[in-house]
């Protein structure tokens, strides 16, 4: 029995996904666009990010917000779907943004539910077929003739064009669980390895009171640091301590980097300014000049649960005179609170992390077009793809982005209709 036939076939229904199949439908009307999610819900990770609000974007975006491939590559990628035409596309569906404080865009409506929800009502509206929960087992070429065919859980089915979209591997229970990775190397690609987590939270043993500060935020400047002392990255941002270790922004963000240092370094760490911004021979010069006991100073700069725990390990009397303190005394609080040595054991893995770090080369695909050097007719979006962003709506612009080009160059790319 012959297998059903389609134009485009979408695996993945995320926001990368999501696009492609809106944009190719637009770009073809009458074709047949079917767009494949296994996922228990469809759209998971738009409705978790941001906390349930869904940051759809950054006010500013380039390439130097992302990590992985080539920034000339990433840049020529962002400039063919900018911010501007997120903000345009999602007014055309009734999502007006936002800009908050931190510069990300959100929706007015502070909820995640109106971008997926108009995410799905664009793809009906553009004649797009969502097979869901619908998981796709394998893709093949078709054989002696062009297309591809795509084993289903419902069945067999055949497609003219292919557009990969099924993310990495981060946040699994959403169904980022890595098959897309067998899918496009048993088609020729290879992978940039090693595929770990990004924006991931720090499990931290050492020094353990960082783990008893639970709850306690602050701005910090995070640093990594080689086992030769070299600074490797520098992050400033919001810093939460957890009973595990650390998360927020700050955390989040170096995750990566700290990850991809300790492969061939085991004594790369962090070093932390908790007031973010101090130098040690300010913070040392502030304490000689104040008259406060030490409690009362570094409250005034840091949260006091955070301040007491400083003055602790530092084996300083929270009622001392600062200008009493020993010099060993005065260095030992200053060295913990501008360059607190923490060195974590690992992150939390893919389950908690909000990106994946690796995965197909740039260098593999058409920039303009999203399609596959090694496999023509196959095109790749989003998480797939070895780039991944900082905290605050860049991984979805790289969705937006990949995922308009896919889409509409899969869509040119169909022989006419017969």
């Amino acid at each position: 029995m012959a297998c059903e036939g389609i134009d485009i076939a979408v695996v993945g229904a995320g926001a990368a996904g999501l696009m492609a199949a809106i944009t190719a439908g637009r770009a073809c009307p009458g074709r047949s666009i079917v767009a494949f999610d296994g996922a228990r819900t469809i759209g998971a990770k738009i409705l978790v990010a941001g906390g349930g609000r869904c940051n759809v974007t950054h006010h500013q975006v380039t390439e130097r917000d992302f990590a992985g491939g080539s920034p000339n590559a990433i840049r020529q990628v962002l400039r063919s779907f900018a911010v501007e035409d997120t903000v345009r596309f999602f007014g055309e569906l009734g999502v007006e943004l936002k800009r908050e404080e931190t510069g990300k865009l959100f929706p007015v409506t502070d909820s995640a539910r109106t971008v997926l929800n108009a995410l799905l009502g664009a793809a009906k509206d553009a004649g797009v077929q969502i097979r869901h929960p619908c998981r796709v087992l394998g893709i093949a070429r078709a054989d002696g003739q062009e297309g591809f065919e795509l084993t289903t859980d419902a069945g067999t089915v055949s497609a003219t064009r292919v557009i990969v979209a099924t993310g990495g591997k981060a946040l699994p229970k959403s169904g980022s669980d890595g098959a897309g990775y067998d899918f496009v190397t048993g088609l020729g690609h290879t992978l940039r390895e090693p595929i770990i987590p990004s924006l991931a939270p720090l499990v931290v043993n050492d020094p353990a009171w960082i783990r008893e500060l639970s709850g306690v935020a602050t701005r910090a400047t995070i640093t990594l640091v080689s086992s030769t002392g070299k600074h490797l990255k520098v992050i400033e941002h919001d810093l939460l301590c957890t009973h595990f270790g650390l998360s927020g922004p700050g955390a989040m963000d170096m995750s990566r980097h700290w990850h991809m240092a300790r492969l061939d370094d085991r004594g790369a760490h962090l070093i932390i300014d908790w007031r973010a911004g101090w130098r040690l021979e300010d913070c040392e010069a502030s304490l000689r000049r104040a008259r406060a006991p030490a409690l009362a100073w570094l409250r005034q700069h840091l949260p006091e649960r955070l301040a007491r725990a400083l003055l602790d390990a530092a084996r300083v009397d929270p009622e001392a005179s600062l200008r009493q303190l020993t010099r060993e005394s005065m260095r030992a609080l200053t060295t913990l609170v501008t360059q607190c040595p923490v060195h974590p054991t690992e992150t939390r893995g893919f389950t908690y992390a909000e990106a994946t770090a690796g995965g197909v080369p740039l260098d593999e695909i058409r920039l303009q077009t999203m399609e596959s050097r090694p496999c023509p007719g196959l095109h790749l979006c989003g998480e797939i793809l070895d780039v991944d962003g900082r905290i605050g709506g860049f991984n979805f612009q790289w969705a937006w982005a990949t995922g308009f080009l896919a889409g509409r160059a899969s869509a040119g790319a169909l022989p006419p209709a017969g």
